[in-house]
């Protein structure tokens, strides 16, 4: 129930971040023009929050597909919380490279945890599959 939750909580975090764009997009030199980094990043940080909220809804969706003992593990416990801890990260770290062209290399985190996060629900599920449990 946390990543639908924190799913659809991101994803409304989308639109009033795309609400907040909007405000300056009608301008040639909003952000530095169309192509600067700067609006390019945050375009990916407002996109960012529907991706990733969108990855939470459907890990909370497949939950729903999985037997109790399945989705009750400590695997599941630390895949789910990947899967925020990615989201979280991805949007602000697009905001912050936005302003700090020298910060690119903290996309690291996102992409590690929502990597980690895909590679253990991949498991869970294959596994749950070859078990008949799906």
């Amino acid at each position: 129930m946390l990543n639908l939750t924190f799913g659809w909580i991101w994803i409304t975090m989308g639109f009033a971040t795309g609400a907040l764009l909007g405000m300056g997009f009608h301008k040639e030199t909003f952000m530095g023009g169309y192509n600067s980094w700067a609006r390019r990043l945050t375009r990916l940080g407002h996109i960012a929050f529907f991706g990733t909220g969108f990855l939470n809804v459907m890990v909370a969706l497949t939950a729903t597909m999985l037997d109790h003992e399945t989705t009750h593990t400590g695997i599941w416990w630390i895949m789910s919380w990947a899967f925020i801890v990615g989201a979280i990260a991805m949007p602000f770290c697009c905001f912050i490279a936005a302003k700090w062209k020298r910060a690119k290399s903290i996309f690291a985190l996102p992409v590690l945890a929502l990597t980690l996060g895909g590679v253990m629900l991949s498991i869970i599920t294959l596994r749950a599959y070859l078990q008949g449990a799906v």
